[in-house]
Order: C-alpha cells, then structure tokens, then sequence
C-alpha cells in the first residue's frame, strides 16, 4: 500500500502559538522533516492534538542525560511545515544560537504565548510587608539575540518593560506585577489554545489587586524604544478572533483560508494566516 500524505491543518492563532512553543519547548531535527513539541505534562499535549487535529502519537524521552526524569513529546513528519519554520527563522539545534524571528504583528500575542508555555514562570507570592499579591513573569533561553529580540518586541507591541540578567548559562528575561498583567492581558483571551495551569495564573494576575498605580515598567507609545504599532490585544473579554473554524482544504500545497493580496499560496515569508500543510 502506498504511503499515506499527512495533513496539517492550523488556524492562525494555532501556527503562531504552535511556533511560539516550538521556539522554546521544542527542535527541529537534522533530517528536514521532522519536528518535536516536548512537555512534562501529557494532558497539555493531548490538548494541542485535540485542539489542532493532529492524530501523532503521544510519546516519551529523556532530557538532559537524566534517565529519572521523563518528558513526553509530539514528533511531526511533514516537510512543508518544517521549511516554513526555517523560513521564519527557527533552525535545528536552535538552543544557543536561536535569532529573530519573523512573526507578523498580529500573531505576535499567540506567539508570545506559546514562548510562555514552553520556557515561562509565572511566579506568585505575598509581600512580607503588606501582604499585597506580587507576580513575575520570568521567560528563560540560553540563546542571547533571541531574548533581547522577544524583550525589544515585548517593550514594541505591549508597552511593557522588562529586564534581562543571566544565571549561569540562561538568559532571563524578568518582568514585574503590573508588566506581567499587560502581557497575559494581551496573550489571553477567551478559548485561546494554552497550558491550562499558566493560563489561569495569568487570569488570577489579572484580578490581583494592583498596589501600585504607577510603574517604570509600563510605557507610553512616545516611550517606547521601538515605536509602531502597539497594543495588538487587550483583555480576557474580548471575543475570539474570527476564522477559527478551520482551513480550507488544498490538494496537499500551503494554503491559506484569507486573501491572497497579492501574494502567491507558496509564498511563505509573506502572508501568514490559515495554512493546511501537506506532507512531502
């Protein structure tokens, strides 16, 4: 019997978490077709399968030479979504050397998100003195221009400022109580795709009480060092972006559900929306 083709099918708020988590929690591999998505928690991947329609099997690996502590992964085989990857500028064995991304304004929430997901901690304690609620939100890569980009990219669209520092070999990216409110302000929204414990973390954060009304961390768009547009999305009630319902089919080529504007169903450096991804 021949072999069957397999088919990916993402909405866009999919494929930008999908690479923000690839970014972070996962790699690409040396033979230009498969791609892994790794989690301690198998109930999270069984939630990206359910969500995106992805019927890979759930397996398990070892990290970091340390034979006690599982992990469990996802591997996709599909070329076309791995040259899309390279195309945006994710690369194989991406830990220490992981650059810019190309990631379209509007995707750049769901992106971040995924990077939450895959590499984030939400931390939440009580301040000794006046048992106000404190929140952090620290983002971890050993790879040094990607963390300055995401920080510059962050401070661009959310108007939110943070600070990195190393420890050890890990750049970390740290952002305080009321910047970390705005990015999960932004992030989160109603039925988006995400690990269910750091999304209700980011939804308690953003019900905690401020304490301070004013903060260093928390630009205007006259302060921000980038400029442009800003504020992509704002708030837990907003409603779900519009085409989640799904891809149209495509005969097994990159496809996209929107317009063209001009540019051709191959062209993947350009317009990013709903794309069904054949095998090849």
């Amino acid at each position: 019997m021949p072999h069957q083709r397999k088919f990916l099918s993402f909405t866009k708020e999919q494929l930008w978490y999908l690479v923000g988590l690839i970014a972070t929690d996962g790699n690409l591999s040396l033979d230009g077709e498969h791609i892994d998505i790794t989690s301690k928690s198998k109930d999270f991947l069984e939630l990206i399968k359910k969500s995106t329609g992805l019927i890979n099997k759930i397996g398990t690996k070892r990290r970091g030479g340390d034979s006690q502590k599982e992990y469990y992964r996802i591997q996709i085989a599909n070329r076309n979504f791995y040259e899309f990857l390279l195309s945006i500028g994710l690369t194989p064995k991406k830990s220490l050397i992981l650059g810019k991304l190309n990631v379209p304004a509007d995707s750049f929430s769901d992106f971040v998100r995924g990077v939450i997901d895959g590499d984030g901690c939400v931390r939440k304690w009580n301040h000794p003195s006046n048992g106000i609620e404190q929140w952090s939100l620290r983002i971890y890569s050993g790879a040094s221009v990607f963390i300055y980009w995401l920080q510059a990219e962050i401070e661009k669209y959310f108007l939110a400022a943070g600070r990195v520092h190393k420890d050890r070999n890990l750049y970390v990216l740290k952002y305080g109580k009321l910047a970390a409110r705005r990015i999960f302000e932004n992030c989160y929204y109603e039925g988006c795709l995400g690990l269910d414990r750091k999304t209700s973390l980011a939804k308690m954060c953003g019900t905690s009480i401020a304490g301070w009304n004013r903060s260093k961390t928390l630009l205007s768009s006259s302060q921000s060092s980038r400029g442009g547009e800003t504020g992509i999305r704002m708030g837990f009630k907003i409603p779900s972006p519009s085409g989640r319902e799904g891809s149209t089919p495509s005969l097994g080529k990159i496809w996209m559900k929107k317009t063209y504007r001009g540019n051709t169903p191959r062209d993947l450096s350009k317009n990013h929306d709903n794309y069904l991804y054949g095998g090849g």
